[in-house]
């Protein structure tokens, strides 16, 4: 992809998918500010990329605070002059039942606490961190958001509330922000990834494991990398007449199989 010199902002970008688009990107000639919590594996991704030859910084933000989040847009626009590509990856899990009822008796449900983390990182970051970047790209008349959803945010899934109530809320922001930034050049557009096989995926029992990859039409889990090749075709020009789109990235997983 013909990405050279431009400059993104990967949040969540120190493991899992988010690593891997950094990764990704860096070979297309990218530009990349990788936020993160995560401090250890996150500098340890920028020093190994810059080692290689890339141009990459890594930078401590909480997605769900605003002041951080602007001030390392900031730091990016100083060091770099633009912003050309966002990719909001951070999100957290905290799964559990809105209600399991057993015997007649309510045993156990999902707290508001469970609740808000949830909303608070994967849909209000994604608003928080789009907010911040957005006027940047307006005013170069160029840009292009990509918002990590899921497939659970289009067909639901047992046990994730607040997880599926994010993932379809962040689908409906890409389409609500592609009308909104496209008179200023600015591309949104959002991936759904199917069963992916990051680190903290395949830590989970082989059996759970065995079930995502039957359930999975092309009988395997995907790689992080190809969630990465996906967000690389949705940046680059090659992709200039998409935009308000929810691309899946999952195998041809659906409901029911």
């Amino acid at each position: 992809m013909d990405l050279k010199d431009r400059v993104s902002i990967i949040t969540g970008g120190a493991n899992g998918i988010g690593r891997a688009v950094a990764k990704r990107f860096v070979e297309d000639g990218v530009k990349v500010a990788i936020w993160d919590l995560t401090d250890e594996a996150g500098q340890s991704l920028a020093e190994e990329i810059n080692a290689n030859g890339g141009d990459t910084i890594y930078q401590h933000v909480n997605v769900t605070n605003p002041n951080q989040v602007a001030a390392a847009v900031e730091e990016v626009v100083e060091l770099w002059g633009q912003v050309d590509i966002l990719v909001n990856n951070a999100g957290i899990l905290r799964d559990g039942q809105l209600t399991k009822f057993k015997e007649g008796e309510v045993k156990k449900q999902m707290t508001d606490a469970m609740f808000d983390s949830v909303i608070n990182v994967n849909l209000k970051g994604v608003f928080i961190c789009t907010r911040a970047v957005a006027p940047v790209m307006m005013k170069q008349k160029r840009g292009v958001i990509l918002n990590a959803s899921s497939v659970v945010g289009l067909y639901g899934n047992f046990g994730q509330t607040n997880y599926v109530a994010t993932k379809a809320g962040v689908i409906g922001m890409t389409k609500v922000w592609a009308r909104e930034f496209g008179r200023y050049g600015v591309r949104v557009n959002a991936i759904a990834p199917g069963f992916i096989a990051t680190e903290m995926v395949m830590s989970m029992p082989e059996k759970i494991l065995e079930g995502m990859r039957q359930h999975t039409p092309l009988g395997r889990m995907g790689q992080p990398e190809d969630i990465a090749n996906a967000y690389a075709f949705l940046a680059s020009d090659e992709a200039s007449f998409i935009t308000g789109t929810t691309l899946s990235v999952d195998g041809g997983i659906v409901v029911g199989t």
